[in-house]
């Protein structure tokens, strides 16, 4: 016979539900497990352009554990940076008005980009000397601002031999950090990269990411799970950001697959997530699936679209909005407008998914693209359900 001592009640997800100490250190446990199974690493890019519309005051950090500044760019020759006046206002404002939130985040800058192109990080990892400018003028830009780390986004190395340079800046990268850190006393910086969302990039030429310097150097990396198509393949609608391929290998179960399979840390990778919609203008509107045949683009900024606009956009034009089950994920059909996108349905089992294979966390492209955070509170609800579950089966022992 079991006795139960010190019995009380409390709200679980708005429930109140009785329990006791027993059913306590339970729930202690039962946290404990999902720490482990799950870390907490919820990231989210916030782009300087969004500084009027969505300042950084905007974000509910209770959300996120870090967020990204997106981006800074160093200069084309001497591959440092140079913060003008104006730059300078807003990094400060970024770092002091997110480490006064309650919740406070952690902050990082974001280097480069996708519109920053590949060939000036190729210069940069060419040799020592560019090598050391850069990660010195890096270190110096996130203590002067007061940033708590530094993420690369170099997209992307084009050949072995950038990889391969790639590895040799992360090798002294972390060596220059971790020097900083011990003669100063003050914190080391976290160092992450965004990465393809597969460890091998099969375009031209094949090149591999140096997994074992990303394992040794990085603290993470935010493998961009998304982008599968879009507006580089103009001829046909395609999914954006699809969990499952039914007919071949280009989704993210695919993607993180890989990453595990070529050694990388679990707890140092993490998924992205994304927060726009891509579209395209149907050839025939009574022929509207995935792979359907396209004239070019369709609404939106070149083909692009923030998920917040794209539910206004489906409630204004009265869309036909379709769940896929196969590759669970969303798109949306208005005359001959075709938007793919990714909605709360299509998001929880890809954290869910996440979850499983015990990896570090995820990531949001961008968080200014959310719709009431609706998508980004998801990974915060997943843990709550978890623990009601538990609750839930010692009660039903009692």
């Amino acid at each position: 016979m079991v006795e139960y001592h010190g019995t009380k009640r409390i709200r679980v997800d708005g429930r109140r539900i009785e329990t006791s100490a027993v059913v306590d250190q339970y729930l202690d446990n039962c946290m404990k497990m999902v720490q482990v199974r799950f870390a907490t690493n919820k990231g989210g890019y916030w782009p300087a352009w969004a500084q009027k519309s969505f300042p950084p005051a905007n974000i509910k950090t209770a959300y996120f554990t870090h967020v990204y500044y997106a981006f800074l760019s160093p200069n084309r020759n001497t591959f440092q940076f140079e913060i003008d006046a104006t730059t300078a206002s807003v990094l400060n404002s970024f770092t002091t008005t997110l480490h006064q939130k309650n919740p406070t985040v952690k902050t990082l800058f974001s280097i480069g980009g996708g519109s920053f192109g590949s060939q000036i990080f190729s210069n940069m990892a060419s040799s020592p000397g560019s090598r050391g400018r850069f990660i010195s003028s890096t270190i110096q830009v996130a203590r002067q601002f007061g940033f708590d780390g530094v993420d690369l986004d170099w997209e992307y190395p084009q050949t072995q031999i950038d990889m391969d340079n790639f590895g040799h800046l992360l090798d002294e990268w972390r060596v220059a950090v971790n020097q900083e850190a011990q003669s100063t006393g003050k914190p080391k910086l976290f160092l992450s990269a965004a990465t393809y969302y597969k460890p091998v990039i099969p375009w031209d030429v094949v090149h591999a990411y140096p997994v074992e310097s990303i394992n040794k150097n990085l603290d993470w990396i935010n493998a961009m799970c998304y982008d599968y198509h879009g507006s580089w393949q103009p001829g046909a609608t395609g999914y954006l950001a699809a969990l499952y391929d039914p007919n071949g290998d280009v989704s993210t179960s695919d993607g993180l697959q890989s990453w595990i399979n070529v050694g990388i840390q679990r707890e140092k990778l993490v998924m992205g997530l994304p927060l726009y919609g891509r579209t395209w203008k149907l050839q025939d509107p009574t022929v509207d699936g995935i792979g359907a045949p396209a004239v070019g683009l369709g609404p939106g900024n070149d083909g692009a679209m923030l998920y917040s606009r794209v539910l206004e956009f489906n409630a204004q034009n009265n869309a036909k909005v379709v769940f896929d089950v196969p590759t669970v994920s969303y798109y949306s059909v208005a005359g001959t407008s075709w938007i793919g996108y990714d909605d709360v349905k299509s998001v929880k089992p890809k954290i869910e998914y996440a979850q499983s294979l015990n990896i570090g966390g995820y990531f949001f492209w961008t968080v200014v693209g959310d719709k009431d955070w609706k998508i980004s509170q998801l990974g915060t609800h997943s843990v709550l359900s978890f623990l009601y579950t538990s609750l839930y089966n010692i009660r039903m022992k009692r």
